[in-house]
């Protein structure tokens, strides 16, 4: 008997409810086989009882009575949404922030916690503003390195039960108030004027110091305060534009020299009087 017989006596509804059932079980097959990633894990509930972590790989979830809830492993981004926050000594700053996660233990994100992202976004919020408000404004601008690895250890000594581990926190921006922008800039510019001004007194002082040493000098030694006058007049006749105008005390110039003759004279005078003294000890 050909096979066309035989189909011909096989009734209709049976080879229509083969085929349904066919169907079937193709669909409940391609629905029970998964693939799952190497940076994915898959958590197993068979009748609401955790079976566990399951992947990478191909993996048979049982039709029915299996639930499970695919969790990613790698290095995720949470945005920390701008929070306005009043800081120890009463500065209300706008501060904003990044925090890196990752899970750690998909077993425990599942059971632990019902959106472990959720979750983790809150906390940092909370947590951000708790730091940033017992600290002072100077802190929070020269210190943000310190306040990264202070929120870095909270947020990860809380999330640890969750099966997540924190990588990193960067606080991105502080923004301050119109107002407040044109405090600090006012501060900074009298801080300048301080620096400056210091300096300056101390230029003063190291300067009046050597003029005074110099006014000694000078003193003891009439011909440098002279010399040094002519030379100021010398540095002052440079400009060819400029009229030297001297005093009456230019008339001091002859005492002067004479002040310089008389030394010259009683050093000859000296010279020739041990002269004699040699020729008188060689006679």
């Amino acid at each position: 008997m050909s096979l066309g017989a035989i189909a011909l006596q096989v009734p209709i509804d049976e080879t229509i409810a083969a085929a349904v059932v066919g169907i079937i079980v193709l669909i409940i097959l391609a629905s029970s086989i998964k693939v799952i990633r190497e940076y994915e894990r898959v958590v197993v509930f068979r009748l609401g009882r955790l079976i566990g972590a399951k992947g990478p790989g191909v993996i048979i979830i049982l039709p029915v009575i299996d639930r499970f809830r695919k969790i990613d492993l790698r290095l995720l981004t949470l945005d920390v949404p701008k929070q306005r926050i009043i800081t120890k000594d009463n500065v209300t700053v706008d501060v904003d922030a990044v925090v890196y996660f990752r899970v750690n233990d998909a077993n425990q994100a599942v059971v632990k916690v019902q959106d472990y992202v959720l979750s983790s976004s809150l906390l940092a919020q909370t947590t951000m503003r708790d730091v940033i408000g017992q600290v002072e404004f100077d802190e929070v601008l020269t210190k943000r390195e310190e306040l990264n690895k202070k929120l870095q250890s909270i947020l990860d000594d809380i999330t640890e039960p969750w099966g997540i581990k924190v990588s990193a926190v960067s606080i991105k921006d502080v923004a301050i108030a119109a107002e407040m922008q044109r405090a600090i800039a006012k501060q900074a510019e009298a801080e300048r004027e301080k620096r400056s001004r210091i300096i300056m007194a101390e230029g003063e002082l190291i300067a009046s110091e050597k003029m005074a040493k110099a006014a000694v000098f000078y003193s003891k030694h009439i011909a440098a305060m002279r010399l040094r006058e002519l030379q100021t007049w010398a540095e002052i006749a440079r400009e060819k534009n400029m009229i030297v105008v001297t005093g009456g005390d230019s008339q001091n110039l002859g005492p002067l020299l004479g002040i310089i003759n008389e030394k010259i004279k009683g050093s000859q005078t000296n010279i020739s009087n041990n002269s004699n003294e040699e020729q008188s000890s060689s006679a």
